[in-house]
């Protein structure tokens, strides 16, 4: 689902929190405001029924994956107490962020909370992200109108108008915070500036609540440099992707919902796949992304998660795409000498 299926559920709230920081400034948010509630279509349902062979592919190469088949997991090695391992999504629905019995548990069971970032708020993100100006916008006088058609481009700058920042702003900014953007419905939007929290934040809240110590994995900054250095083409080309769709983003977030609710979390990526062929763009599209977004980042993650695992008794929220395949967060633990279980 456009981006986010590929990798915003690492920085949902960059979307949000992005006007913020253009203004250079927060604007007060009324946590009593009424949020409103996020409809979509299903689209890989969809799928389902107009095109049987599509879908079929697209979940074969999902059961393809390893330890896709859950989001809680219990890791654990002798001499130390247990751990858990937990598959996010950065959304505000109910479905997602009302924790289940499992979850509930493993958390108390732990000490320590470890998320991605240990503060994603929106003051935060925006803070970090206007002292990142060149990881965002072009400061080499290139210009994104220059690199998309007349088409694309209005569309560009319809979803940055609606975002609440100015249109102008629109020729500066690199391909893939438009996509980052794009990625966020408008209703999703409001919730989070109305003061909804994503799942990542409500864990956040749950442990502070109950006294435990809550740190990250990496920084915000970790996370735009990350994404920064996808190659330009390949940001371009998930770009148009997006654009092909952008009528339909509450269907992609109601799409990704689904698939976290039913544990088809690896069907997120053969999904966007098979959209972006409908837009005629590659699967070498989204090479970039696996190598910066995924596998180097789980690498670094499960560094600093080590010593935490060693002491026992942490519970990691990570986002659910982290989690399975050959080089996933669950396989490079087990590489390390856990033993990793699946419990939801």
């Amino acid at each position: 689902m456009r981006l986010r299926s590929r990798f915003a559920f690492l920085v949902m709230v960059v979307a949000a929190a992005l006007p913020a920081a253009v203004h250079a400034a927060d604007k007060e948010k009324s946590q009593d405001q009424a949020a409103p509630s996020c409809s979509g279509v299903d689209m890989l349902a969809e799928t389902a029924t107009k095109d049987p062979g599509l879908y079929n592919r697209i979940m074969a190469a999902a059961a393809g994956a390893k330890n896709s088949d859950a989001i809680l997991w219990k890791v654990e090695k002798a001499g130390r107490p247990a751990s858990y391992l937990f598959g996010t999504v950065h959304l505000t629905d109910p479905r997602v962020t009302t924790l289940s019995p499992a979850v509930e548990k493993a958390i108390k069971e732990s000490e320590t909370i470890a998320l991605e970032v240990s503060d994603i708020s929106e003051t935060a993100t925006s803070t970090v992200i206007a002292k990142s100006a060149p990881l965002v916008m072009f400061t080499d006088g290139r210009r994104l109108d220059g690199m998309l058609s007349t088409g694309e481009y209005d569309t560009v700058k319809a979803i940055i108008g609606r975002s609440g920042m100015p249109v102008d702003l629109a020729a500066l900014f690199k391909p893939w915070i438009v996509t980052m953007i794009l990625s966020v419905s408008d209703c999703e939007r409001a919730k989070v500036q109305s003061g909804a929290r994503v799942l990542d934040m409500k864990i956040a809240e749950l442990g502070k609540s109950r006294g435990m110590d809550v740190v990250g994995l990496e920084t915000i900054s970790d996370q735009l440099e990350a994404m920064a250095a996808v190659p330009e083409k390949q940001q371009l080309d998930m770009l148009r992707s997006s654009l092909r769709f952008a009528d339909r983003t509450n269907d992609m977030m109601e799409t990704l919902v689904q698939l976290y609710l039913h544990r088809h979390i690896s069907a997120a990526l053969p999904f966007q796949v098979a959209l972006a062929q409908q837009a005629g763009i590659g699967d070498e599209a989204f090479a970039g992304f696996q190598q910066k977004l995924l596998i180097e980042r789980n690498e670094k993650m499960r560094a600093v998660a080590e010593p935490l695992l060693e002491k026992g008794g942490v519970f990691i929220a990570i986002g659910a795409l982290h989690l399975p395949g050959d080089k996933g967060f669950v396989e490079l633990l087990r590489q390390a000498g856990y033993t990793v279980t699946a419990v939801e």
